[in-house]
């Protein structure tokens, strides 16, 4: 027989087998804290229901498409990047000085590579700078105006910084300064996905503006992998949301995922043995969101409360705020 009836042969044969897929899924958060019902108002419930739909929406439409779970967490979090509710981009919290600084971090779940900045002040997604070092750079982590710079070098939209500033987060500010003490707002965390593509890889992000009225560089858990952000294909993959100082010291996001390789336990019961036990005790507050590698979605969380939402694998689309919706 000839090489062209051999390939005549096994194109038939090809075309009658199926090529098992993944489940797709996409798992948002906009933040988490001490959230009370009275302090929110119908009008604003609706907004935030809205923006995260449309974050949803924009990631699950890729992995609709056969786009990578890195496309859709891209997707994801710009939106919320984009708009003045979240504490992320253009609604980021401010620093004492009135300026915003900005963290961000994703992380491949397929083969653990990572990128993140921390501390930039003038690129416009700092999702995207992330990436850009996590596929650009032989670094995991740039910082400040050396992180601003290898953005601009890298042809990412560049804004003054006062694209960030909104009235919202100035008299946040203001606030603080006055009373000398966090408030309600302050508690308003990073933004985060996660999703699982077609293909079977997970990838998580984070992004946030940190903390309101924070001094001397701080940097929280966002932009620190393994802390805000972690991603293995074997287990899960992790953003998280809350005080950054005992998310760093718990490494929450890394702990979650090895408790469930390690001991065999579900992702979810992993995830509420940190974030409502070990955070708990160590007077943290917070939460999570994460996918397993069959696409269940995992939230824990032991504030009042999380924006968060997902599209889980049979396209079901959900958010909520308050532990009840």
């Amino acid at each position: 027989m000839t090489i062209k009836p051999l390939l005549a042969a096994f194109s038939i044969f090809w075309a009658g087998v199926s090529i098992a897929q993944s489940p797709i899924a996409i798992v948002i958060h906009g933040g988490a804290g001490t959230l009370l019902p009275e302090h929110i108002t119908a009008e604003q419930r609706a907004e935030y229901h809205k923006a995260l739909s449309t974050a949803l929406k924009r990631g699950f439409d890729l992995l609709s498409a056969g786009k990578t779970s890195e496309d859709a967490i891209i997707a994801a979090i710009t939106s919320m990047e984009d708009s003045p509710l979240f504490n992320a981009g253009h609604g980021a919290v401010l620093t004492h000085q009135g300026t915003a600084e900005l963290d961000a971090s994703i992380m491949l779940g397929a083969d653990r590579n990572a990128g993140a900045v921390a501390g930039v002040s003038t690129i416009k997604n700092p999702i995207l700078a992330a990436r850009e070092v996590m596929h650009h750079s032989p670094h995991v982590m740039l910082a400040g105006h050396g992180a601003d710079d290898f953005a601009e070098q890298r042809g990412l939209t560049i804004v003054d910084n006062a694209y960030f500033i909104t009235p919202r987060r100035q008299q946040q500010l203001e606030r603080l300064k006055h009373e000398e003490q966090r408030t309600l707002d302050d508690k308003a965390g990073p933004v985060g996905a996660v999703a699982l593509d077609q293909f079977g890889n997970i990838a998580a992000g984070t992004s946030t503006g940190g903390m309101s009225n924070k001094r001397f560089g701080r940097i929280g858990d966002a932009p620190i992998i393994g802390a805000g952000t972690y991603a293995d294909n074997r287990t899960c993959g992790i953003s998280a949301t809350g005080h950054g100082e005992y998310f760093i010291r718990a490494g929450v996001a890394y702990n979650i995922c090895q408790l469930s390789r390690l001991t065999g336990i579900s992702l979810q019961q992993a995830a509420d043995e940190v974030v409502k036990h070990e955070l708990v005790d160590m007077g943290g507050e917070g939460g999570i969101i994460g996918l397993d590698p069959q696409g269940n979605i995992v939230i824990s969380f032991n504030s009042t409360g999380m924006y968060r939402g997902w599209i889980d694998s049979s396209g079901q689309l959900s958010t909520a705020i308050f532990k009840e919706n």
